[in-house]
């Protein structure tokens, strides 16, 4: 049964500058959905890399929900990366953890070889080689050799990694993390079912970070990497209402 709220729902403290909106306050959490009905190069930085012919591509694919395909040429080790640049030119890092403040990450996504590909998808500092270590960020990650993801927590080299589970061939996948401040720790789901938690220890509160994802072959086969959505949104550090 659908209930209402004639009187509206809030956020914030009915005194303050949305206290009397008959919705949630908006500005409560800095947020970010792609759903990739568009795609525009030029809001990512690439980079790739081609150790024999072929090219790889960045292009919406025709799917129920909007998906954006990467397919890298066929080398062993070329890789994609996409960095988010919002049509700057340079890699925009406008995400700070603050252990006081709700964090939360969501994907949906799937690669061809759960195996033989090593899959990044989160946020991370500027990297131009990412599968060559991340120094910082809170992200999956899905290593050749193996079909588990984990999230890693990563500052300054020194990471938390915690399974979140399996994934398969060609198989959507949906991951995300949720970033709580009343235990401080991150909860992780697994096609939406909560696969695990971690301290935060080791998250990254003194470098920005970027909404960021990277296909690597790990054998001379192209590899490509489907994403369905990516959403993340954080509590501001700057109190909005009083």
């Amino acid at each position: 049964m659908t209930t209402h709220f004639t009187s509206g729902v809030t956020n914030v403290t009915a005194t303050g500058s949305g206290g009397k909106l008959k919705l949630p306050d908006p500005i409560k959490f800095h947020t970010q959905t792609l759903d990739f009905d568009k795609y525009t190069a030029s809001d990512w930085v690439i980079t790739t890399t081609e150790a024999g012919t072929g090219s790889a591509t960045e292009a919406l694919t025709s799917a129920d929900g909007g998906v954006l395909l990467l397919t890298n040429a066929a080398g062993d080790d070329d890789f994609d990366s996409l960095q988010w640049a919002g049509g700057s030119g340079a890699v925009y890092e406008s995400y700070l953890f603050d252990a006081t403040k709700d964090f939360f990450f969501k994907c949906r996504v799937k690669i061809s070889d759960a195996t033989d590909a090593t899959m990044i998808v989160g946020l991370h500092i500027t990297d131009t080689t990412p599968v060559a270590g991340i120094t910082d960020g809170i992200y999956f990650l899905k290593s050749d050799g193996s079909t588990t993801v984990s999230l890693v927590v990563n500052k300054n080299s020194s990471a938390t990694t915690t399974s979140a589970g399996t994934m398969a061939d060609d198989t959507w996948t949906t991951l995300g993390f949720y970033y709580s401040t009343k235990d401080r720790k991150f909860y992780i789901y697994k096609d939406n079912v909560l696969a695990g938690t971690s301290v935060n220890t080791n998250a990254p509160d003194d470098e920005e970070i970027a909404l960021s994802f990277t296909i690597h072959n790990e054998e001379a086969v192209a590899k490509t990497m489907s994403i369905d959505y990516l959403s993340v949104g954080k509590e501001r550090t700057a109190a909005t209402e009083l």
